[in-house]
C-alpha cells in the first residue's frame, strides 16, 4: 500500500476514477447478503471475495479502457471497532481483517499490472458511529485516538514500525477527507461544506491532502460550488444515484438507482465549472452502469 504514499499521482491531475456503491450494488444488484452493510465481512469466506473481484474488476478494466487512473479502496468502512458488538468481532479479529483487506486489494492491484495509468490503494475508514446520524460528538484528540488504531492497521508494512502514539501524522500516510452532506447540502452537524473544510484545515494546517463529497446526489451540493479557496480544496464526488435524503433511504427494501445518463451529465457540467477536480465515482444506490456513463462523458467518449 505504499507504492504511491510519498507522492500520489492524482494530485498531478488527470482523470481518476472510484468504484461506486459497492455495498447496495451488491447486496440490491448480486443478491450477496452482507452483515451490517459491512463489506470487509466478505473477506472472511471463499464466496463473500469472489463477489467482491466480480465487482471491482469491471472498473479497473473500464479505467483502461478511457485511459483513466483508480482509486481502489480497502471494503473497511466499518472493520473499526465501533461495530464490534453488532457484528460479534473484537479488536484481534478486525487488525486481521484490515491486513487481509490491504492484501486484497494490492493483489487486484497487481491483477492490472498493465493499466496504463496508476492504481492508487486507499485505506478507507469510516465514522465512529452512523455518519447520517450523529449520536454524539466528539473531540479531536478522541476521534484521533479512536482512528489512530484502525490506520495503523491499515498502513502497516514491510519493515515498517507503528509508532506508540500512531495518528496519521505518525503512520505517514497522506489523508484524504469525504464530507457526507444532506439535501440542503450542510453536513449532518449543520456546518456549510465550506465552514467544515476550513474548519479542518484550520485545526491541522492543511494537513488533509485534499477532500472529497460523498454520498449526496449532485442537486443537493453542486449549486454550492464554485471558484472559492474551500471549493478548490475539493478534488473528487461520488455521489448518490437518487435523490432521496438520507432518512428516506434509510431500511428501503428496493434501490433507487436514479438515471446514469443524466447524473454523468451533471458530474460532467460540475468539471467544466471546477476544472480542477479530478476524481469522480459513485456512491448509494450507483454501480458500473453509472460510473462507465460518467467515464464516458467525461473522457469525451459519449
Amino acid at each position: 500500500m505504499s507504492r504511491y504514499r510519498s507522492d500520489l499521482p492524482q494530485l498531478g491531475g488527470g482523470l481518476f476514477l472510484t468504484d461506486g456503491g459497492i455495498d447496495t450494488d451488491l447486496i440490491f444488484n448480486r443478491g450477496v447478503e452482507v452483515r451490517e452493510f459491512a463489506a470487509h465481512t466478505l473477506l472472511a469466506h471463499d464466496a463473500g471475495r469472489r463477489a467482491l473481484l466480480d465487482s471491482l474488476r469491471p472498473y479497473l478494466t473500464l479505467a483502461d479502457e478511457v485511459g483513466a487512473g483508480f482509486i481502489l479502496s480497502t471494503p473497511t468502512w466499518k472493520a473499526h471497532t465501533w461495530w464490534c458488538e453488532a457484528l460479534g468481532s473484537d479488536a484481534d479479529e478486525l487488525r486481521r481483517i484490515n491486513r487481509e483487506a490491504v492484501a486484497f486489494v494490492a493483489r487486484l492491484r497487481d491483477e492490472f499490472a498493465a493499466n496504463e495509468q496508476p492504481i492508487v490503494l486507499n485505506g478507507l475508514i469510516g465514522p465512529r458511529g452512523d455518519s447520517y446520524l450523529p449520536e454524539s460528538e466528539i473531540t479531536a484528540e478522541e476521534a484521533e485516538e479512536y482512528h489512530a488504531r484502525q490506520i495503523g492497521w491499515l498502513a502497516v508494512r514491510p519493515n515498517w514500525r507503528r509508532r506508540r502514539n500512531s495518528s496519521p501524522t505518525a503512520a505517514a500516510v497522506p489523508i484524504v477527507v469525504s464530507f457526507t452532506v444532506e439535501t440542503d447540502g450542510s453536513l449532518p452537524s449543520g456546518e456549510s461544506l465550506g465552514e467544515a473544510i476550513a474548519a479542518v484545515d484550520a485545526a491541522t494546517s492543511a494537513a488533509a491532502e485534499y477532500f472529497m463529497v460523498n454520498c449526496a446526489h449532485p442537486d443537493h451540493f453542486f449549486h454550492l460550488l464554485g471558484d472559492t479557496p474551500w471549493a478548490r480544496r475539493i478534488r473528487g464526488i461520488r455521489c448518490n444515484a437518487s435523490r432521496l435524503g438520507h432518512d428516506e433511504l434509510e431500511g428501503r427494501e428496493t434501490l433507487d438507482d436514479g438515471d446514469p445518463a443524466e447524473l454523468a451529465q451533471q458530474y460532467l457540467g460540475l468539471s467544466r465549472r471546477l476544472p480542477w477536480l479530478n476524481i469522480f465515482g459513485g456512491c448509494c444506490g450507483t454501480d458500473l452502469r453509472h460510473v462507465t456513463a460518467i467515464a464516458h462523458a467525461l473522457s469525451g467518449r459519449d
